[in-house]
Parts: C-alpha cells; structure tokens; sequence
C-alpha cells in the first residue's frame, strides 16, 4: 500500500520548536519531490516548503525561510520540517506531498502535481 503518514504535530507557545515527520510506505522518497504543505483554519492551503529528488535543492515560501528545515533520512525513509520559533500564524494542519515529476522546488510548490498525499497532522501556536 502506497500511503504517507505525517506525525509530530501537537501544541508548542510562541518561539517553541516542533519536528514533523513524513514517513512512506510502498514507495521510496527520495526519488520523489517531496512538499510540506499547511491549511489554518477558514484559509486555503498553502505551501510552505519542498526538497526535490535526492535533497538537490529546496524552497521555502517567504513567511517560513530562515525559520523553517526540510530534511530527510533515507533509511528511514522520511522527510522532516523542522520548525523553529513558531508564530501562532504557524497554526495549522500540516500534510506532505509527494511527487513523481521532478522540477524546480519552487515551481512544483506552486503549481507541481502531487501523486500522494498524508492526512496531515495538526500544529497549534499558541499560549
């Protein structure tokens, strides 16, 4: 069964750190462009990061760079977010995406085609 499972989501205060995970099965990652996206509540989703084939290159969207991590461990077969000093516009649940086609990281977060997809995970900032 080909399926991603994000994790690692739960609630963090203003500044704290999380690290979600995205796990596959039936498939192996790091041959596929790889996407962190987010949808907070009443707003359509939006991307927030991707790393293409083999880590090559990554994107971020402006709002999360400098903040944010996209990493992976192949023998793990994950791909990570890590994300540092959380704002609660953070707020969200967070899904990755994974993509057969390979192109620029920036071009696939905005209009890539994505094969799979996690059922997300959910991220609260807040106090």
């Amino acid at each position: 069964q080909l399926q991603l499972v994000e994790s690692g989501g739960g609630l963090v205060q203003p500044g704290g750190s999380l690290t979600l995970s995205c796990t596959a099965s039936g498939f192996t990652l790091d041959h596929y462009t790889i996407a962190w996206f987010r949808q907070a509540p009443g707003k359509e989703r939006e991307g927030v990061s991707c790393r293409s084939n083999s880590g090559g290159s990554t994107y971020y969207t402006d709002s999360v760079r400098g903040r944010f991590t996209i990493s992976a461990d192949n023998a793990k077969n994950t791909v990570y977010l890590q994300m540092n000093t959380l704002k609660p516009e953070d707020t969200g649940v967070y899904y990755c995406a994974a993509a057969r086609a390979l192109g620029d990281p920036k071009m696939m977060l905005s209009v890539g085609r994505w094969d799979y997809w996690g059922k997300g995970t959910l991220v609260t900032v807040s106090r």
